[in-house]
């Protein structure tokens, strides 16, 4: 038995590892370092191309529920994750390097992976996964089209990443170390602006020169990756309620809380280089070291890696999916990952578990699992093949597409909590080898 995985970005390499865990045989093709795409820099796989965050940690996040579904089942994306984690708060964050370092070698070293680098323009025969992701080439992507009907069966939004400064480029006597609410440990770099520095920043962010992207409105960006300028355009108010917001922090020196804070995350293990939380951005380069220097403590900042914007493409998943992510119309195709319509790192990653896993299922004869909606790497996926869903959209799992509990539990947390406890038991009995 052997199955062609194309792409071995996050749902890839996941898809590929579930399925040879089960002794099936992959042949895992990957076009890079062949040919690159706009947001990729290095060969590895798993690359994270926008934030080094796989956000909450916790189980009243429906994300944080997500992942230990997938540490309890045995996902090589957690398991890479934390063994390269770095200190972020509440959230589970990455080296990204050593991330994809280790998704690389652990992949490309099982024995029943094959690697084929090089693109591919067409489906070959056989079971095919697919997850090339948003940033699917265009050969592969015509192709696909004529396979699934056409444009209409294929949608697309805009994707950007944020800048990357040196930790010693940041000036500290305008920053201080601290996490929101002092939740967790000191992580997080916070830049202050009074209320004069704040309205200059956001005026001059308002009438900055953006890069010109082709097909680009504001109205055509994913609401969970909002370009800074594009938030900024919606009110003055918009970034101090939104990825600048002071709640929670106090500035040492003057000890009270600050106008507005932009927060920067490590975004490697050495705390050499962080991250703007917020910041993805599609301004020119330029303008983003002009703009964003009016920040205090960045007025010197170095940038190691300037924001970038690209196009996603994903397929209208419920007209074209059933809830093991196969194609209805041609079962020996699979898709998984962000083309299918599922955001975020971990929901691709998820997505891809469970397509790897159902289809190693179905090769060697076995009853599906049906991953139940009571837990969230099953709400996902009957999600994404909802047909009931009227405007279908990226999203990040959240506890709304789960099933309620029975019960009425005070308080939204505790209520979260025990859905999360509900479904870890839920998981904890599948048999799932």
């Amino acid at each position: 038995m052997n199955v062609t995985v194309i792409g071995a970005g996050l749902a890839g390499s996941e898809a590929a590892w579930q399925l040879a865990e089960r002794g099936i045989q992959v042949t895992l093709c990957e076009m890079k370092p062949q040919k690159m795409t706009p947001a990729h820099s290095t060969a590895d796989f798993a690359e994270l191309v926008c934030s080094n965050s796989l956000r909450g940690a916790g189980l009243e996040n429906a994300v944080g529920l997500l992942k230990e579904e997938l540490r309890r089942m045995g996902s090589i994306i957690l398991r890479a994750a934390d063994e390269t984690r770095v200190e972020a708060g509440g959230a589970l964050a990455v080296d990204r390097h050593a991330f994809a370092q280790h998704v690389t070698e652990a992949v490309r070293s099982h024995p029943n992976i094959r690697v084929q680098e090089g693109e591919v323009t067409a489906l070959p025969e056989g079971e095919v996964l697919v997850a090339t992701g948003p940033l699917t080439s265009d050969a592969l992507a015509e192709h696909l089209a004529g396979l699934i009907g056409g444009d209409r069966n294929t949608l697309h939004f805009f994707d950007a990443a944020a800048p990357l400064v040196t930790f010693e480029s940041i000036d500290m006597s305008r920053a201080w170390f601290a996490s929101r609410y002092d939740k967790g440990t000191a992580d997080y770099v916070n830049c202050a602006l009074e209320k004069e520095e704040y309205q200059a920043f956001w005026q001059a962010l308002c009438e900055a020169e953006e890069a010109e992207v082709h097909g680009f409105e504001d109205r055509s960006v994913f609401e969970g990756c909002m370009p800074v300028e594009v938030m900024a355009r919606r009110g003055e108010d918009t970034l101090r309620y939104g990825p600048l917001k002071p709640k929670g922090l106090k500035d040492p020196a003057t000890g009270r809380e600050p106008y507005a804070v932009v927060q920067l995350r490590r975004d490697n293990k050495e705390g050499s280089i962080y991250n703007l939380v917020g910041f993805q951005t599609h301004l020119k380069f330029g303008e983003q070291k002009r703009v964003f220097s009016m920040i205090p403590a960045l007025k010197n900042a170095e940038y190691v890696r300037y924001g970038v914007m690209h196009r996603n493409t994903y397929l209208d998943s419920p007209r074209l999916l059933n809830r093991y992510y196969q194609l209805k119309s041609e079962p020996r195709i699979t898709f998984a990952g962000q083309m299918t319509g599922v955001e975020g790192y971990v929901e691709s990653a998820a997505s891809g578990f469970l397509a790897g896993v159902e289809l190693a299922r179905r090769l060697r004869g076995e009853p599906p699992l049906d991953f139940p909606r009571e837990t969230a790497i099953g709400a996902l996926g009957l999600y994404v093949s909802d047909e009931s869903v009227a405007q279908f959209q990226p999203m990040n799992v959240n506890f709304g597409i789960i099933t309620p509990l029975d019960h009425r539990v005070r308080g939204k947390r505790n209520k979260n909590l025990e859905i999360s406890q509900r479904a870890l038991e839920i998981i904890d009995g599948m048999q799932l080898d």
